[in-house]
């Protein structure tokens, strides 16, 4: 899913401006694509619609902060980063981490083998993405799943575009090692 849009179809100067109806079509545009990146971080729905509604308070609060119109997806996810950061350090003060389930229905147009086929092998992607470091696990999923290049990941994690190129090589090297040596 590809989060980079023509940024004059974004309504970020009328959203500044405090006009509801741009914050909602930012809303709409920005809210799936937050789910899914905050859902892989974290591995819980509740914990990552949590995080969604917690980036765009900060948005609306923050936004006179964004320095450019046409930055503003990055920042949000920015800003999304941030939220997941915080629930990963109380997570581990706690040290009660708790996932949900989600419930998962069967495609009408896909068979009950194929769906299950389609069920293991994300089951098994996941349990191996989540093998790895936080910074390797973030650069794949902000890579791969949100099609982010590499300069807007680096505004994202707050790094330098080589410690993205070296996290994302790291960590695909660490996949294919963990894909090779994963018991049948």
């Amino acid at each position: 899913m590809l989060i980079v849009a023509d940024i004059e179809q974004l309504p970020v100067e009328q959203a500044r401006k405090g006009d509801p109806g741009a914050w909602d079509a930012l809303f709409r545009r920005y809210q799936m694509p937050l789910y899914v990146y905050a859902y892989e971080l974290l591995r819980d729905e509740q914990a990552s619609l949590d995080v969604v509604q917690e980036t765009f308070v900060a948005a609306v609060r923050h936004l006179p902060t964004l320095r450019s119109d046409d930055r503003f997806g990055s920042w949000l996810f920015g800003i999304a980063r941030q939220k997941c950061a915080q629930r990963w350090r109380k997570s581990r003060r706690e040290e009660s981490a708790m996932e949900s389930l989600a419930n998962q229905f069967v495609d009408a147009e896909r068979g009950a083998d194929e769906w299950l086929i389609r069920k293991e092998q994300e089951a098994d992607f996941r349990r191996l993405l989540e093998q790895l470091p936080e910074p390797q696990r973030e650069v794949l999923v902000l890579f791969f799943l949100e099609e982010f290049p590499l300069d807007e990941i680096a505004r994202i994690t707050r790094a330098q575009v080589g410690t993205v190129k070296s996290r994302l090589h790291y960590a695909k090297k660490a996949m294919r090692h963990l894909l090779e040596n994963k018991p049948l």
